[in-house]
C-alpha cells in the first residue's frame, strides 16, 4: 500500500468558473502543507489531500483532505466539511 500526497490549485476563469491547475505530487504531508501555503499566495483556492492504495491493482481509498484554502469547487469543499 502506497500513500500519495497531492496539492491541487485552482484559478478563476474569465466567466468566474473555478479551473483546476495541474495537480502536483508532494513527497510527504509536511511538503504538501508547505506547497499549499506557497500556492495560497497566488491561487484563489488550494487543496492538499492524501490517497492510499495499491498501484498494481488500481484499488485506492477515498481521498483524505489535509488542508484547504480559499474558494474550491463544490466537490472539494464538501469533502473538506
Amino acid at each position: 500500500m502506497i500513500t500519495y500526497f497531492v496539492v491541487q490549485g485552482f484559478t478563476r476563469g474569465k466567466r468566474g468558473a473555478l479551473l483546476a491547475d495541474t495537480p502536483v505530487q508532494a513527497t510527504d504531508q509536511g511538503h504538501a502543507f508547505r506547497m499549499l501555503e506557497r500556492l495560497a499566495k497566488t491561487k484563489v483556492g488550494v487543496v492538499a489531500f492524501s490517497r492510499s492504495g495499491d498501484p498494481t491493482t488500481g484499488e485506492y481509498t477515498d481521498a483524505i483532505i489535509l488542508a484547504t484554502f480559499g474558494d474550491l469547487p463544490d466537490e472539494a469543499a464538501e469533502m473538506a466539511a
